[in-house]
């Protein structure tokens, strides 16, 4: 864990907040924004960045959900739940964003010998350790079986998944990405995705394996820890450790040299996202 706090040592920490911005601030600005940051900070235009965003009633879904043979009516269902939709341009499959859970990047440099991937994961592991270090429990990261979106570095705590991490390597840029469900239930949101999957295979086997999502593995950092947390409360707790681990915290938004990147990227993203989305009809 030596080498993944180093990651998480940085002599300057730039703050994006973007975690109230309500229910108009879209998913894909979010992958736009991410990837403008990669190229900043890449090219060494910018110090890493620690980014904290809040999206309102949205399933991200990932690229192998759009080869789902019956998708229109998995994505009609979601539509009937009130919730919106996108595909990611990361790694992994399903996933449910809304008002109870705070996803955050960690946008760093690629140093001369590159950030192993092992490493990027181990450091947002550690961040979320760090940041409940006053809570006496164990956060393990392992695949929980029945968890949707499943993966080696899931985060949970006695065996119920709480979080899921990604990560996107661009322009000597990597952004290390975790979805940290905070408040609500989390079987409840690991039901919708279980619906989803029901409708969109619709009985057909399918070449690649897609979970059985078992809600009941599935929780929220409140319901875990027994304590009413709030996005803010964890916001708090992460500007706590990024100020212990860095000589300077800066917060701001996009600089204006960086708009332009923004654009050029939300495009690419939107066209993207419409490919996958007329493919799958």
């Amino acid at each position: 864990m030596d080498e993944a706090l180093q990651l998480l040592r940085q002599a300057r920490w730039r703050l994006i907040d973007q975690s109230a911005m309500g229910p108009q601030f879209h998913a894909l600005q979010s992958f736009a924004t991410d990837d403008t940051l990669c190229e900043s900070v890449g090219a060494g235009q910018s110090p890493a960045v620690a980014r904290a965003w809040v999206h309102h009633q949205t399933i991200v879904l990932g690229i192998q959900d759009t080869r789902l043979p019956s998708l229109q009516e998995g994505l009609q269902f979601l539509e009937q739940q009130g919730y919106q939709y996108i595909v990611r341009n990361s790694g992994g499959l399903a996933v449910v964003l809304d008002e109870g859970v705070l996803n955050i990047s960690l946008i760093l440099p690629e140093a001369e010998k590159g950030i192993d991937i092992n490493r990027g994961y181990d450091a947002m592991w550690l961040l979320v350790k760090k940041m409940f270090s006053d809570f006496d429990i164990e956060i393990e990261a392992r695949e929980i079986t029945g968890s949707y979106c499943p993966g080696s570095y899931d985060l949970s705590i006695g065996g119920r998944k709480f979080a899921g991490i990604s990560q996107r390597r661009m322009k000597k840029g990597v952004a290390v990405q975790i979805y940290l469900c905070v408040t609500g239930s989390g079987s409840e949101r690991a039901e919708v995705i279980r619906q989803f999957y029901g409708h969109a295979k619709n009985g057909q086997d399918t070449k690649f394996h897609y979970p059985e999502v078992k809600p009941e593995v599935m929780s929220s950092l409140s319901e875990l820890l027994g304590t009413p947390l709030t996005i803010q409360d964890v916001m708090l707790r992460f500007m706590t450790f990024l100020n212990q681990h860095s000589q300077e915290l800066i917060s701001g938004q996009l600089l204006p040299e960086e708009f332009e990147k923004f654009t050029h990227y939300y495009d690419r993203v939107i066209e993207r996202n419409g490919k996958f989305l007329e493919q799958a009809k």
